[in-house]
């Protein structure tokens, strides 16, 4: 797997993730729908961790910096 989430995308889901999760914590959002909520943040959470998301290549998105770039 090449990385394919920049260091901003990984912020963005991190905070994102926290929301979800404490809008789940705190039963603003409840029954499936804060099961539902809680899965997107562990995905959130696991998709920066890794550096990958699986989506971003059927879209070409890359928004990774490319350690490689020629002059």
């Amino acid at each position: 797997m090449k990385a394919n989430v920049g260091n901003t995308d990984k912020l963005i889901r991190i905070i994102l993730a926290i929301v979800l999760g404490t809008l789940y914590l705190t039963n603003t959002v409840s029954g499936v729908l804060g099961i539902v909520v809680l899965v997107f943040a562990i995905i959130l959470v696991a998709t920066s961790l890794i550096s990958f998301c699986p989506i971003y290549p059927l879209f070409s998105i890359n928004t990774c910096p490319n350690k490689n770039k020629k002059p």
